[in-house]
């Protein structure tokens, strides 16, 4: 597999950048932090001026590569590893779309993402015919411009909270529709070339492509559950991230050798795991490696625009580029006009899949190979393609302040695709989270519910709860289980510094999200009301109450004496929490001597209650 094998060359130190500074034992530290140090740099510029990161990526590449510094000579071999950084962004997407939600969107698949593909190759493909360019080598690049980047689209797509909507939706089914388009065009180009592939087509592969999809899918449903569970127990996080690394590596690596797309089998195993309880744990996880992976794909994007080529054909490179946004727009238009798209989110969707996607590298590399199309044309539609990813952000940043401000909010919205079980958080499913949990359900408030015992969560789930694995204290599984959306979050761990952590951290990162907590005791009680917690229950004292009412009542023989005790020792016990969290706030240390002479006052209270009692007068 190439990017593993580019993986190896970077940690074996052997992956050296042409400058002549970098070599053997030193050159993969210093690559890393000229990538490293060149991203922050452009990023954090290019976020000032208001362009967003993938800009900033892109320049950062074209700095670093031939024609800026030149600090990276061999780009392809960049762009092979990098490449995993899409293949992670599938994975992930993969993981917040659960199967039946696939089936559901099978009419919109065929629809709008069949209907872009063919009407796009078409179009390009009469254009050529049109300028008596050979057939072949029309369809050859309608095939690499009618693709679109999945990173692209999909990273502004989700800044922008637009996937739930209806243009989101139709965005992201025709970028999933070009990635399985990509298999019958990888098919097709070696026929049209010269230079035939070896055997032409050949059943046995097509096998070895089917038997790769059929191990995934019972792969990923009977296997990769059943090792996350054992994982979970051993509660070694490193061994789960190690085991949710090599699960994505090595599907991409089964579906590259069977000649398939990466991106696709990456993204089948995230949508097979969408509905394990392991899949906020697994997409915490592989969120830092998919951001580091992509933003050196932008990078590598960037370091492959050849400039030399653009200033010595400027007004081919700009016809092409010109072409390919004004056909897909074209065509795109169309389908939103047909597909009933609401004219509010029909610009930001033609947007979006008009540029030229990562996908076109590989076609048009394979077609100059087979001689299917001469190697300059080939190098002057590539060029386009990768000049065109990088207007996109330019384009973007037009469209959010001329374009968008102008549309308003008066689309029309479809109800929101996001669970209503993102809504309530329920951290911990023990003896008390599983009480709750019971109670908003059977009111009908689902919760999601964070629990680190995998026993516990295998157990919960087979009885309809929405249950996940992981730690909860960590501040990208509460982002995956959706905190920052969510109205409520209820803490009933009974580790009390772990409760303390997760209600700071929550505070912090969330400081809309209401909380509801579980405290071990008194003090702990007021740790929480320090850092803003708004409602605190003591993990014994309802029970401690119920119980000790229910004695009264057994051992005098009198229910409601014993109902009123209960009562007016809950009611004791509110004020002297308020008295004593006064003083707390004045002088933490100070609230033992208060407590002794609020206990004064109970048993006065109490006796007071027992003198009306026996005299008759429970009322007076």
């Amino acid at each position: 597999m190439r990017p593993l094998i580019v993986a190896f060359r970077l940690l074996d130190s052997r992956f050296s950048i042409e400058t002549g500074l970098m070599e053997h034992g030193t050159s993969f530290l210093v690559q890393a932090s000229v990538y490293l140090v060149s991203a922050v740099i452009a990023v954090v510029i290019s976020h000032r001026l208001g362009l967003g990161s993938v800009a900033g990526y892109l320049l950062a590449g074209i700095v670093l590569g031939p024609w800026g510094f030149g600090f990276v000579q061999k780009v392809e071999d960049v762009r092979h590893f990098a490449e995993l950084g899409v293949v992670f962004l599938l994975f992930v997407i993969g993981l917040e779309l659960e199967p039946r939600r696939l089936w559901n969107m099978r009419m919109r698949l065929v629809t709008v993402g069949m209907s872009q593909v063919v009407g796009s190759i078409g179009v390009i493909v009469a254009v050529a015919l049109a300028f008596g360019i050979d057939p072949r080598v029309g369809l050859v690049a309608g095939m690499a411009l009618a693709l679109s980047s999945t990173a692209l689209a999909l990273q502004p797509l989700i800044d922008r909270g637009g996937l739930s909507t209806q243009g989101g939706q139709a965005t992201f089914a025709v970028l999933l529709l070009q990635d399985l388009a990509v298999i019958p065009m990888l098919t097709v180009i070696p026929l049209l070339g010269a230079v035939q592939a070896e055997g032409g087509f050949s059943w046995k592969g097509l096998g070895i492509a089917v038997g790769v999809i059929a191990a995934t899918l019972v792969g990923g449903h009977y296997v990769a559950r059943p090792v996350f569970r054992h994982i979970a127990r051993t509660r070694l996080r490193e061994i789960f991230t190690a085991f949710a690394l090599v699960l994505v590596l090595g599907i991409a690596w089964g579906f590259e050798k069977a000649g398939l797309s990466m991106a696709l089998g990456a993204f089948l195993a995230g949508m097979l795991l969408a509905e394990s309880e392991y899949r906020h744990e697994i997409e915490a996880v592989i969120e830092p490696f998919k951001g580091l992976l992509l933003g050196l794909f932008f990078i590598s994007v960037g370091m492959s625009v050849d400039f030399g080529f653009l200033l010595a054909k400027p007004l081919v490179v700009l016809a092409l580029i010109a072409a390919m946004l004004l056909v897909k727009g074209l065509v795109l238009w169309a389908i939103s006009v047909a597909v009933g798209l609401p004219r509010s989110e029909r610009p930001l969707f033609i947007l979006l899949l008009a540029q030229g996607g990562e996908f076109a590298f590989v076609l048009l590399g394979l077609a100059a190979a087979r001689e299917a199309i001469d190697a300059e044309v080939a190098h002057a539609v590539t060029l386009a393609v990768a000049m065109s990813m990088l207007l996109t952000p330019f384009l973007l940043l037009a469209y959010d302040k001329i374009v968008a401000p102008r549309l308003g909010s008066g689309g029309e919205r479809p109800p929101a695709d996001a669970p209503e079980a993102g809504k309530v958080i329920v951290v911990g499913l023990g003896r008390v989270g599983q009480v709750v949990a019971r109670l908003l359900n059977a009111s009908g408030y689902a919760p999601t519910v964070l629990d680190d015992d995998p026993d516990h969560v295998e157990a919960s789930r087979k009885f309809g709860f929405r249950v996940y694995y992981g730690d909860a204290t960590r501040l990208d599984l509460l982002e995956a289980a959706g905190a920052a959306s969510a109205d409520l979050l209820i803490l009933t761990l009974d580790d009390r510094d772990a409760t303390t952590r997760l209600a700071t951290l929550a505070k912090k990162h969330f400081p809309n999200l209401k909380i509801i907590a579980r405290a071990r005791d008194m003090r702990h009680l007021f740790e929480l009301r320090d850092l803003g917690v708004e409602v605190i229950e003591r993990e014994m004292f309802r029970a401690s109450i119920a119980l000790g009412e229910a004695a009264l009542a057994a051992v005098s023989g009198d229910p409601d004496r014993a109902a009123r005790a209960a009562r007016a020792f809950d009611e004791h016990d509110g004020e002297v929490l308020a008295k004593l969290y006064e003083v707390h706030k004045q002088s933490p240390d100070a609230h033992v001597s208060v407590s002794n002479e609020l206990r004064d006052q109970l048993a006065q209270t109490l006796s007071e209650d027992h003198s009306k009692i026996v005299r008759g007068k429970p009322g007076g």
